[in-house]
């Protein structure tokens, strides 16, 4: 629709920053919920409020499988979809269904490892500048991060009193996307094309 148009670039950032929040806040639900952070935390509750007029329809239709929140994995896989939807149509004037269906699934698993990447990286570096401190970021952080900080850090123990781990679990972060993402890429434009 807007392809080749002066305003194509500004309107799709905007767009696609604004879907990608609003993705990521839904993911950052399903994954505290997992990791049975502190519901009454500050950052949860902003968290819930901002999903909760679409998760709570879907809920009702969606329900949890083994204690997950799905409604919250089919709400952030349905945005990703309508997403790209809304990117093919404006920049090739195409409205591919099936592509955009399949390719919200890597492009979710590659958000997932960025949000974990950053959690660590994030909480490494506050516990530098404010260590011993609390807020409420730094425990959501601690509460997310520490299923994959945990098993790294019986294998490296802190050296000199510096805390390893979380370097090892960001670089293996690293590898596993250039590992996983181009073959669900391949097998998601083989599957929509």
């Amino acid at each position: 629709m807007m392809s080749g148009s002066y305003l194509t670039n500004p309107f799709l950032f905007l767009l696609q920053t604004l879907f990608d929040l609003y993705i990521l806040v839904v993911l950052l639900r399903f994954f505290l919920q997992v990791v049975r952070a502190d519901f009454y935390n500050p950052i949860s509750q902003f968290v819930v409020k901002v999903t909760s007029p679409l998760l709570l329809p879907m809920r009702r239709v969606i329900p949890p499988i083994r204690g997950l929140d799905t409604a919250s994995l089919v709400l952030a896989w349905a945005l990703k979809t309508v997403e790209l939807l809304l990117v093919f149509w404006l920049t090739a004037d195409r409205f591919p269904l099936l592509l955009s269906l399949f390719m919200a699934v890597p492009e979710l698993v590659e958000l997932t490892i960025n949000i974990f990447f950053w959690a660590i990286l994030i909480q490494a570096i506050l516990s530098w500048i404010n260590p011993g401190t609390y807020n409420p970021a730094s425990a959501l952080l601690y509460s997310l991060t520490l299923p994959l900080l945990r098993p790294a850090q019986r294998f490296i123990p802190p050296i000199g009193g510096i805390d390893l781990s979380p370097m090892a679990v960001m670089l293996a972060l690293i590898v596993l996307k250039m590992l996983i993402l181009p073959p669900l890429r391949g097998l998601a434009m083989a599957l929509g094309g």
